[in-house]
C-alpha cells in the first residue's frame, strides 16, 4: 500500500496578522491540499491561545467542506473531556451529513489550553480526562445508532440519522493512547510533533495490542513538523521563526505569533534555549524535497505507518504553501518512479 500524506492545520497567526487572516489561509491551504493530492485535512482545537486561530475544529470544518469537493476532513482533534459525547456525535453527524464520507472525527483527551481554559470549558468544575475511554465507547453508540436495550437513552437518535457513522480517530502523544487505541480497534495518530520520543515504541504496542472492532484492522499515523523548501539553506531560514516559537512557547513567554525569519535568526539565544531548540528538532523535519521525502518515509517505516500527517508553520504563507506543494510533487515522482 503506498504511503499516504495528510495534513493538519492550527491556523497559526503570524506577528502582525489577525485570526481572520490565519483562518482565511486555513482555508486556502484546504484547497491546495485538495488539489495537490493530500489525503485527508485536519484541524486543531486550542483555547485560550492567542496565536493559534482554531478553537472550534467542527465549525472550521463546516466551513472547509464547503470550499472543498473530495478531500477528507476532520478533527485533530476534539478535545473530548470537555464535552458531552452525544454532543459531539450530533456534531459529526451533522457534518457527515452536509459532506458524506469526508469527515473523521478524531478525539483526544489533552486539555487544548492551560488550566483556567479548562475550567472556563468545564463551568468552573476540574476536567476528568479519566471519563475519556467509556466517552469513546459512548461516542461510538450514538455516531452508530447502536444504544442497547438495556441503557437508559434506548430509543433516542443523535441526529441527523446519516447512512454511514463517521470513523473515530484516537490522537495522542503517550503509551496510554496507544494502548487505548488498540483496546477500542480505532485507528491512532501519534503526535510526533508533540512529543519526540518513544513514538516506534508506542506504535509497536498499539500493534501488538490491537483488538479488532468490527472487523477493523491496526491503521497507524504519525504526525510531525515539516519545513520544506529549494534548499537547504531556504528551508533552515524559514524553521527559524518555528525554532523561536516553540523555544518561547516551553518557556512561557508573551507571544504575538510566529516571528518573522530576521528575527529568530538574530535572537540571541541563552545555552538553555539553544538546547531547547536542539530537542525540539527531534520533532521536526526540515530540508529540500528530495531529504524531506527521504526522512518522511524513513519515519513512516520505523512506527509501521500508513500514513503520514504534516504540520507546518511558517512567518510567510507563501512559504507555508511551497512546503506542501513540493512535497507533494516529491511524492508524486517517488510513486511515478
Amino acid at each position: 500500500m503506498a504511503l499516504k500524506y495528510s495534513i493538519l492545520d492550527q491556523s497559526p497567526i503570524s506577528e502582525g496578522s489577525t485570526p481572520k487572516e490565519a483562518l482565511k489561509q486555513t482555508a486556502e491551504l484546504a484547497r491546495k491540499a485538495e488539489e495537490w493530492g493530500y489525503t485527508r485535512f485536519w484541524v486543531s482545537e486550542h483555547h485560550d491561545a492567542e496565536t493559534l486561530a482554531g478553537s472550534s475544529p467542527e465549525v472550521l470544518i463546516a466551513h472547509l467542506g464547503a470550499v472543498t469537493t473530495k478531500i477528507r476532513l476532520g478533527s485533530g482533534g476534539v478535545m473530548l473531556p470537555h464535552y458531552s459525547a452525544f454532543k459531539v456525535a450530533e456534531n459529526f453527524k451533522l457534518l457527515e451529513a452536509l459532506y458524506p464520507n469526508r469527515i473523521d472525527v478524531g478525539v483526544g483527551r489533552a486539555p487544548g489550553g492551560m488550566p483556567r481554559a479548562s475550567y472556563a470549558l468545564n463551568e468552573g468544575s476540574k476536567r476528568d480526562a479519566s471519563r475519556f475511554p467509556a466517552q469513546i465507547d459512548d461516542l461510538r453508540m450514538y455516531l452508530a445508532d447502536s444504544i442497547p436495550e438495556n441503557h437508559p437513552y434506548y430509543g433516542m437518535k443523535a441526529t441527523p440519522v446519516t447512512e454511514s457513522p463517521p470513523p473515530i480517530w484516537v490522537l495522542g502523544s503517550s503509551q496510554s493512547s496507544a494502548e487505548l487505541a488498540a483496546e477500542k480497534g480505532l485507528p491512532y495518530m501519534f503526535a510526533q510533533f508533540i512529543n519526540g520520543e518513544g513514538g516506534q515504541s508506542f506504535a509497536s504496542t498499539y500493534r501488538d495490542r490491537f483488538v479488532s472492532a468490527g472487523g477493523s484492522s491496526p491503521y497507524q499515523g504519525v504526525a510531525i513538523f515539516v519545513v520544506c523548501q529549494e534548499t537547504e539553506e531556504e528551508a533552515e531560514r524559514i524553521a527559524s521563526s518555528m525554532d523561536l516559537a516553540l523555544a518561547m512557547g516551553a518557556q512561557g513567554m508573551p507571544s504575538k505569533g510566529t516571528p518573522p525569519p530576521e528575527r529568530a535568526i538574530n535572537y540571541p539565544y541563552s545555552k538553555f534555549e539553544r538546547l531547547l531548540v536542539e530537542e525540539n528538532r527531534r520533532r521536526m523535519i526540515v530540508g529540500t524535497p528530495r531529504r524531506v521525502g527521504d526522512q518522511l518515509e524513513k519515519l513512516a517505516a520505523s512506527y509501521g505507518a500508513e500514513e503520514v500527517m504534516i504540520v507546518s508553520i511558517a512567518y510567510d504563507f507563501s512559504a507555508k504553501l511551497k512546503t506542501y506543494r513540493l512535497i507533494a510533487e516529491e511524492m508524486q515522482k517517488r510513486q511515478e518512479a
